[in-house]
């Protein structure tokens, strides 16, 4: 049996088994160093060629196996604007992707973005983007009171007829609260255009009869005056 010692580059002796970790990915020890006797450092190194080797071995493969795997996250696909989709948290846990900067379900969400108020022929239609908060339900006011209310993958909705000018608003709501209002005015269409352009219509059609009657009544009266000059001259020259 051959024997031999080990004392270059002897470590400091640790008393817990987790310090290899923390030497290769340079965190704060969890432990302190113990520096050992002499003595006892040269008895723990003597070994034969066969375990040193073992040894060598096993503290290579060991020290690989503590590498981590580091892989990229990429930003979830997602769109605030876009209606119907499921929320970012459940992309995110379904996907393995990062949202950008959400709020969370313990604080008042974001106010959402609204992006346009319009007559589409039978009602008004309000289209909006959700912010980056957890939102439970979207609230519609119009003129400050509530109109209507919309679940929480919804960016789209009507709120029937509005007669007047006033301020439509958004806002987005959760249990922690309500979120300021993101607003647009609406103004109607004036409801009386068609009737002044079907009362133009009529007057004109109106004097266009009256036009055409004129013409006729003088042509037949022409004809007929030429008619009797005709028969005055027959008459003179018998």
């Amino acid at each position: 049996l051959t024997l031999r010692p080990r004392w270059r580059g002897v470590l400091p002796l640790f008393s817990c088994p987790n310090k290899v970790y923390e030497l290769l990915f340079k965190t704060r020890p969890l432990c302190t160093a113990t520096h050992p006797s002499p003595a006892s450092v040269y008895k723990d190194s003597l070994v034969d060629d066969e375990d040193y080797s073992r040894y060598e071995d096993t503290t290579t493969r060991s020290s690989k196996t503590l590498i981590p795997s580091r892989g990229t996250l990429k930003q979830c696909d997602y769109d605030p604007c876009l209606e119907g989709q499921i929320s970012c948290f459940e992309l995110a846990a379904s996907s393995n992707c990062l949202c950008p900067g959400f709020t969370l379900y313990n604080v008042p969400p974001e106010a959402p973005k609204l992006s346009s108020v319009s007559w589409n022929g039978s009602e008004v239609v309000l289209q909006w983007c959700t912010p980056y908060s957890f939102v439970t339900a979207y609230v519609v006011t119009v003129g400050g009171q509530e109109r209507q209310k919309f679940e929480e993958d919804r960016r789209s909705g009507g709120v029937g007829e509005v007669g007047n000018i006033a301020e439509v608003c958004v806002v987005a709501v959760n249990d922690a609260g309500a979120s300021e209002g993101s607003c647009m005015m609406y103004h109607p269409r004036d409801n009386s255009l068609p009737l002044t352009a079907g009362l133009i219509g009529g007057a004109l059609g109106f004097l266009l009869l009256l036009l055409l009657a004129v013409l006729l009544w003088r042509h037949k009266r022409q004809r007929k005056q030429e008619a009797t000059i005709s028969m005055h001259n027959t008459a003179e020259t018998r």
